[in-house]
Protein backbone atom coordinates (compact mmCIF):
# COMPACT_ATOMS: atom_id res chain seq x y z
CA UNK A 1 0.00 0.00 0.00
CA UNK A 2 2.71 2.72 0.56
CA UNK A 3 5.12 1.34 -1.39
CA UNK A 4 1.96 2.02 -4.25
CA UNK A 5 1.19 5.60 -2.81
CA UNK A 6 5.08 6.39 -2.96
CA UNK A 7 4.53 4.85 -6.60
CA UNK A 8 2.01 7.00 -7.56
CA UNK A 9 3.39 10.43 -5.78
CA UNK A 10 6.72 9.72 -8.04
CA UNK A 11 4.77 9.33 -11.36
CA UNK A 12 2.72 12.40 -10.82
CA UNK A 13 6.04 14.65 -9.46
CA UNK A 14 7.55 13.51 -12.57
CA UNK A 15 4.79 14.56 -14.75
CA UNK A 16 4.79 18.18 -12.70
CA UNK A 17 8.63 18.48 -13.86
CA UNK A 18 8.32 17.35 -17.33
CA UNK A 19 4.85 19.50 -17.66
CA UNK A 20 7.62 22.84 -16.10
CA UNK A 21 10.23 21.90 -18.18
CA UNK A 22 8.37 21.66 -21.40
CA UNK A 23 6.43 25.22 -20.39
CA UNK A 24 9.16 26.75 -19.45
CA UNK A 25 11.33 25.80 -22.37
CA UNK A 26 8.64 26.99 -24.42
CA UNK A 27 8.51 30.12 -22.87
CA UNK A 28 12.30 30.66 -23.66
CA UNK A 29 12.06 29.94 -26.76
CA UNK A 30 9.27 32.27 -27.66
CA UNK A 31 11.11 35.07 -25.37
CA UNK A 32 14.24 34.17 -27.58
CA UNK A 33 12.63 34.90 -30.48
CA UNK A 34 10.77 37.98 -29.60
CA UNK A 35 13.11 40.69 -31.38
CA UNK A 36 12.29 44.31 -31.96
CA UNK A 37 13.27 44.82 -35.85
CA UNK A 38 15.90 47.35 -36.95
CA UNK A 39 13.96 48.80 -39.28
CA UNK A 40 11.24 50.38 -36.96
CA UNK A 41 14.06 52.84 -36.71
CA UNK A 42 13.66 55.50 -39.05
CA UNK A 43 17.04 56.78 -38.40
CA UNK A 44 19.14 57.85 -41.58
CA UNK A 45 22.40 55.23 -42.11
CA UNK A 46 25.94 55.84 -42.99
CA UNK A 47 26.38 57.28 -46.21
CA UNK A 48 26.73 54.80 -48.59
CA UNK A 49 28.46 56.36 -51.47
CA UNK A 50 32.56 55.46 -52.21
CA UNK A 51 34.31 57.48 -50.18
CA UNK A 52 37.59 59.11 -51.72
CA UNK A 53 41.18 58.10 -51.23
CA UNK A 54 41.88 60.54 -48.96
CA UNK A 55 39.11 60.37 -46.74
CA UNK A 56 39.56 59.01 -43.06
CA UNK A 57 37.48 55.57 -43.04
CA UNK A 58 35.44 53.58 -40.29
CA UNK A 59 33.70 49.88 -40.98
CA UNK A 60 31.63 48.86 -38.97
CA UNK A 61 31.92 45.29 -37.71
CA UNK A 62 28.86 44.69 -35.28
CA UNK A 63 28.71 45.05 -32.03
CA UNK A 64 31.80 47.27 -31.49
CA UNK A 65 34.12 46.13 -34.07
CA UNK A 66 35.62 49.44 -35.78
CA UNK A 67 37.98 49.48 -38.23
CA UNK A 68 39.60 53.05 -38.79
CA UNK A 69 41.80 53.43 -42.16
CA UNK A 70 43.45 56.79 -43.42
CA UNK A 71 44.66 54.95 -46.47
CA UNK A 72 48.29 54.68 -44.63
CA UNK A 73 47.63 53.70 -41.10
CA UNK A 74 44.19 51.11 -40.07
CA UNK A 75 43.34 50.93 -36.02
CA UNK A 76 40.62 48.04 -35.24
CA UNK A 77 38.64 48.48 -32.55
CA UNK A 78 37.79 45.35 -30.19
CA UNK A 79 37.96 42.74 -33.65
CA UNK A 80 35.61 40.47 -32.25
CA UNK A 81 35.03 37.78 -35.03
CA UNK A 82 34.57 34.27 -33.42
CA UNK A 83 30.99 34.60 -31.89
CA UNK A 84 30.42 31.96 -29.34
CA UNK A 85 26.79 31.06 -29.54
CA UNK A 86 24.26 30.98 -26.91
CA UNK A 87 24.75 27.34 -25.71
CA UNK A 88 28.35 28.16 -25.93
CA UNK A 89 27.63 31.24 -22.95
CA UNK A 90 25.02 28.79 -21.21
CA UNK A 91 27.03 25.62 -21.12
CA UNK A 92 29.83 27.87 -19.78
CA UNK A 93 31.58 25.55 -23.02
CA UNK A 94 34.99 26.08 -23.49
CA UNK A 95 35.74 28.29 -26.97
CA UNK A 96 38.60 29.54 -28.65
CA UNK A 97 39.38 32.03 -31.51
CA UNK A 98 38.08 30.64 -34.84
CA UNK A 99 41.21 31.04 -36.82
CA UNK A 100 39.54 29.97 -40.08
CA UNK A 101 36.61 33.08 -40.19
CA UNK A 102 39.70 35.17 -39.02
CA UNK A 103 41.76 34.93 -41.49
CA UNK A 104 38.62 35.43 -43.77
CA UNK A 105 37.36 38.34 -42.72
CA UNK A 106 41.00 40.41 -42.13
CA UNK A 107 41.22 39.18 -45.51
CA UNK A 108 38.16 40.30 -47.02
CA UNK A 109 38.04 43.52 -45.31
CA UNK A 110 41.28 44.19 -46.36
CA UNK A 111 43.71 44.52 -42.75
CA UNK A 112 46.99 44.64 -43.98
CA UNK A 113 48.04 47.90 -42.75
CA UNK A 114 46.94 47.12 -38.87
CA UNK A 115 48.88 49.37 -36.92
CA UNK A 116 46.77 48.92 -33.56
CA UNK A 117 44.22 46.52 -32.09
CA UNK A 118 42.26 48.24 -29.09
CA UNK A 119 39.47 46.16 -27.20
CA UNK A 120 37.19 48.89 -25.08
CA UNK A 121 38.06 46.18 -22.42
CA UNK A 122 39.35 42.71 -21.85
CA UNK A 123 35.53 40.70 -22.25
CA UNK A 124 35.27 37.99 -24.45
CA UNK A 125 33.08 40.12 -27.03
CA UNK A 126 35.40 42.65 -26.94
CA UNK A 127 39.38 40.91 -26.35
CA UNK A 128 38.55 37.08 -27.38
CA UNK A 129 40.43 37.63 -30.71
CA UNK A 130 43.01 40.12 -29.95
CA UNK A 131 45.59 37.39 -29.81
CA UNK A 132 44.75 35.94 -33.11
CA UNK A 133 44.40 39.08 -35.06
CA UNK A 134 47.78 40.49 -34.02
CA UNK A 135 49.26 37.13 -34.80
CA UNK A 136 48.36 38.00 -38.28
CA UNK A 137 49.81 41.00 -38.27
CA UNK A 138 52.31 43.03 -37.01
CA UNK A 139 49.79 45.68 -35.23
CA UNK A 140 50.32 46.38 -31.56
CA UNK A 141 47.82 45.62 -28.98
CA UNK A 142 47.10 48.37 -26.55
CA UNK A 143 44.94 47.89 -23.30
CA UNK A 144 45.09 47.28 -19.69
CA UNK A 145 47.19 44.38 -18.18
CA UNK A 146 44.29 42.15 -18.32
CA UNK A 147 44.17 42.55 -22.12
CA UNK A 148 48.25 41.61 -22.47
CA UNK A 149 47.33 38.50 -20.45
CA UNK A 150 44.93 37.50 -23.30
CA UNK A 151 47.49 38.37 -25.79
CA UNK A 152 50.21 36.17 -24.28
CA UNK A 153 47.48 33.08 -23.89
CA UNK A 154 47.68 33.14 -27.39
CA UNK A 155 51.54 33.96 -28.11
CA UNK A 156 51.75 36.94 -28.94
CA UNK A 157 55.28 38.16 -28.92
CA UNK A 158 55.94 40.71 -26.19
CA UNK A 159 57.21 43.34 -28.29
CA UNK A 160 53.67 43.48 -29.64
CA UNK A 161 52.03 44.23 -26.19
CA UNK A 162 51.38 47.74 -24.75
CA UNK A 163 50.05 48.15 -21.10
CA UNK A 164 48.84 51.90 -21.57
CA UNK A 165 48.69 54.74 -19.22
CA UNK A 166 45.29 56.14 -19.23
CA UNK A 167 45.25 59.99 -20.65
CA UNK A 168 48.80 59.32 -22.37
CA UNK A 169 48.43 60.06 -26.41
CA UNK A 170 50.16 57.35 -28.53
CA UNK A 171 50.99 57.69 -32.37
CA UNK A 172 50.17 55.23 -35.16
CA UNK A 173 50.59 57.25 -38.54
CA UNK A 174 48.54 60.17 -38.78
CA UNK A 175 46.26 58.67 -35.92
CA UNK A 176 46.65 59.68 -32.34
CA UNK A 177 44.98 57.41 -30.22
CA UNK A 178 44.14 58.22 -26.15
CA UNK A 179 42.61 56.06 -23.91
CA UNK A 180 40.52 57.61 -21.06
CA UNK A 181 39.23 55.24 -17.69
CA UNK A 182 35.62 54.49 -17.77
CA UNK A 183 33.25 52.51 -15.87
CA UNK A 184 31.67 49.83 -17.20
CA UNK A 185 27.96 49.57 -17.85
CA UNK A 186 26.20 48.64 -14.46
CA UNK A 187 24.39 46.36 -16.23
CA UNK A 188 25.11 43.47 -13.72
CA UNK A 189 23.18 42.28 -10.20
CA UNK A 190 21.95 44.74 -8.67
CA UNK A 191 23.83 47.26 -10.47
CA UNK A 192 27.06 45.73 -10.87
CA UNK A 193 29.83 45.08 -13.55
CA UNK A 194 29.47 41.97 -14.87
CA UNK A 195 32.59 39.44 -14.78
CA UNK A 196 34.77 42.06 -12.84
CA UNK A 197 38.13 42.00 -11.78
CA UNK A 198 41.32 40.89 -13.75
CA UNK A 199 43.30 38.26 -15.97
CA UNK A 200 46.61 37.98 -13.64
CA UNK A 201 47.97 34.91 -15.96
CA UNK A 202 47.86 34.10 -19.81
CA UNK A 203 44.70 33.57 -20.60
CA UNK A 204 45.09 30.07 -22.78
CA UNK A 205 41.78 28.50 -24.31
CA UNK A 206 39.97 27.02 -25.05
CA UNK A 207 38.47 28.76 -22.32
CA UNK A 208 34.18 29.07 -21.13
CA UNK A 209 33.31 33.23 -21.79
CA UNK A 210 33.46 33.97 -18.14
CA UNK A 211 37.34 33.79 -18.11
CA UNK A 212 37.42 36.67 -19.83
CA UNK A 213 37.78 39.43 -16.87
CA UNK A 214 36.45 43.12 -17.42
CA UNK A 215 39.92 44.16 -16.17
CA UNK A 216 39.32 48.35 -16.50
CA UNK A 217 37.09 50.03 -19.55
CA UNK A 218 38.20 52.67 -21.65
CA UNK A 219 36.94 55.31 -23.89
CA UNK A 220 38.87 55.73 -26.90
CA UNK A 221 39.60 58.68 -28.44
CA UNK A 222 41.12 58.49 -31.84
CA UNK A 223 42.17 62.07 -33.25
CA UNK A 224 43.39 62.68 -37.16
CA UNK A 225 43.98 66.07 -38.95
CA UNK A 226 40.80 65.52 -40.56
CA UNK A 227 38.30 64.83 -37.27
CA UNK A 228 38.38 63.36 -33.79
CA UNK A 229 36.26 60.16 -32.85
CA UNK A 230 35.50 59.09 -29.44
CA UNK A 231 34.63 55.34 -29.30
CA UNK A 232 32.58 54.56 -25.89
CA UNK A 233 31.67 51.01 -26.05
CA UNK A 234 30.32 50.39 -22.72
CA UNK A 235 27.79 52.12 -21.44
CA UNK A 236 29.00 53.49 -18.23
CA UNK A 237 30.41 57.02 -17.52
CA UNK A 238 31.51 59.23 -14.45
CA UNK A 239 30.31 62.81 -14.75
CA UNK A 240 32.41 65.22 -15.90
CA UNK A 241 35.29 62.76 -17.11
CA UNK A 242 35.15 63.81 -20.70
CA UNK A 243 34.26 67.46 -20.61
CA UNK A 244 37.66 68.42 -21.74
CA UNK A 245 37.49 66.01 -24.77
CA UNK A 246 36.01 67.44 -27.94
CA UNK A 247 34.81 65.16 -30.36
CA UNK A 248 33.73 65.22 -34.32
CA UNK A 249 32.13 61.64 -33.96
CA UNK A 250 30.69 59.71 -30.51
CA UNK A 251 30.22 55.77 -31.34
CA UNK A 252 27.78 55.34 -28.29
CA UNK A 253 28.19 52.13 -27.00
CA UNK A 254 23.68 51.41 -25.61
CA UNK A 255 24.19 47.64 -25.13
CA UNK A 256 21.00 47.06 -22.54
CA UNK A 257 21.19 51.05 -21.59
CA UNK A 258 17.34 50.49 -22.18
CA UNK A 259 16.99 48.16 -19.00
CA UNK A 260 19.10 51.40 -16.87
CA UNK A 261 16.28 53.79 -17.39
CA UNK A 262 15.58 57.08 -18.91
CA UNK A 263 16.98 59.21 -16.58
CA UNK A 264 20.11 57.40 -17.03
CA UNK A 265 20.31 57.36 -20.60
CA UNK A 266 19.83 61.09 -20.62
CA UNK A 267 22.87 61.69 -18.18
CA UNK A 268 24.65 59.96 -20.30
CA UNK A 269 24.34 61.34 -23.41
CA UNK A 270 24.72 64.87 -21.79
CA UNK A 271 27.84 63.09 -20.26
CA UNK A 272 29.20 61.88 -24.12
CA UNK A 273 27.60 64.09 -26.05
CA UNK A 274 26.78 67.32 -25.17
CA UNK A 275 30.10 67.29 -23.24
CA UNK A 276 32.07 66.49 -26.29
CA UNK A 277 30.09 69.13 -28.82
CA UNK A 278 29.69 65.52 -31.33
CA UNK A 279 27.71 66.38 -34.10
CA UNK A 280 27.49 63.22 -35.39
CA UNK A 281 26.71 59.59 -33.20
CA UNK A 282 26.67 56.20 -34.43
CA UNK A 283 25.34 53.78 -32.13
CA UNK A 284 27.15 50.55 -31.44
CA UNK A 285 27.24 47.40 -29.61
CA UNK A 286 22.91 46.79 -30.16
CA UNK A 287 22.95 43.62 -32.26
CA UNK A 288 23.11 40.26 -31.14
CA UNK A 289 26.39 39.63 -29.83
CA UNK A 290 25.64 35.37 -29.81
CA UNK A 291 24.87 36.13 -33.82
CA UNK A 292 27.58 34.65 -36.28
CA UNK A 293 29.76 37.27 -37.85
CA UNK A 294 27.95 39.61 -40.55
CA UNK A 295 24.48 38.42 -39.18
CA UNK A 296 23.02 41.49 -37.58
CA UNK A 297 19.85 41.45 -35.40
CA UNK A 298 18.36 43.10 -32.28
CA UNK A 299 18.61 41.24 -28.65
CA UNK A 300 15.75 39.57 -27.49
CA UNK A 301 12.87 42.12 -26.28
CA UNK A 302 13.42 40.74 -22.94
CA UNK A 303 17.03 41.36 -22.80
CA UNK A 304 17.49 44.81 -24.00
CA UNK A 305 14.86 46.61 -26.96
CA UNK A 306 16.99 49.18 -28.64
CA UNK A 307 14.36 50.57 -30.63
CA UNK A 308 13.14 51.52 -27.11
CA UNK A 309 16.47 53.04 -26.43
CA UNK A 310 17.03 54.49 -30.13
CA UNK A 311 13.43 56.28 -29.46
CA UNK A 312 14.91 57.65 -25.92
CA UNK A 313 18.17 59.06 -28.17
CA UNK A 314 16.11 60.76 -30.85
CA UNK A 315 13.99 62.69 -27.95
CA UNK A 316 17.48 63.45 -25.80
CA UNK A 317 18.88 65.01 -29.33
CA UNK A 318 15.94 67.27 -29.84
CA UNK A 319 16.41 68.41 -26.57
CA UNK A 320 20.27 68.86 -25.91
CA UNK A 321 21.89 68.76 -29.22
CA UNK A 322 19.35 69.61 -32.38
CA UNK A 323 22.40 70.13 -34.60
CA UNK A 324 23.78 66.50 -33.53
CA UNK A 325 23.00 63.78 -36.20
CA UNK A 326 22.20 60.32 -35.04
CA UNK A 327 23.00 57.59 -38.18
CA UNK A 328 22.43 54.00 -38.12
CA UNK A 329 25.78 51.96 -38.97
CA UNK A 330 25.59 49.71 -41.46
CA UNK A 331 27.46 46.13 -41.30
CA UNK A 332 30.38 45.94 -43.43
CA UNK A 333 30.24 49.01 -45.25
CA UNK A 334 32.99 51.52 -45.63
CA UNK A 335 32.08 55.06 -44.54
CA UNK A 336 34.06 58.33 -44.97
CA UNK A 337 34.30 59.57 -41.38
CA UNK A 338 34.22 63.33 -41.35
CA UNK A 339 32.28 63.96 -44.63
CA UNK A 340 28.73 62.83 -43.70
CA UNK A 341 26.23 64.55 -44.97
CA UNK A 342 25.73 67.34 -43.07
CA UNK A 343 22.67 67.53 -40.07
CA UNK A 344 19.14 69.09 -41.62
CA UNK A 345 18.66 72.49 -40.43
CA UNK A 346 15.88 72.75 -37.63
Amino acid sequence: MIVDSIRRYAIKFAITVAAVLVVGSIALYWLWRDRPDLAEIDWPRTSSEEPAATDVTVTWLGVSTLLFDDGDTQILIDGFISRPDIADIVFRRPVSSDIPRINAVMHDYGMRRLAAIIPVHSHYDHAMDVGAVANRSSASILGSESTANIARGAGVPEDQLLVVETGQAYDFGQFIVTLHDSPHAPVGWRGSTPLPGNNDEPLKTPAPVIAWREGGSYSIEISHPQGTALVHGSAGFSEGDLDDIEADVVFLGVGMLEGLGREYTNRYWQALVTATGATRVIPVHFDDLTSPFGTIRLAPRFLDDFVDTATWLQELRQTWDQSTELLLPVFGEKTALYSLPAPPSS
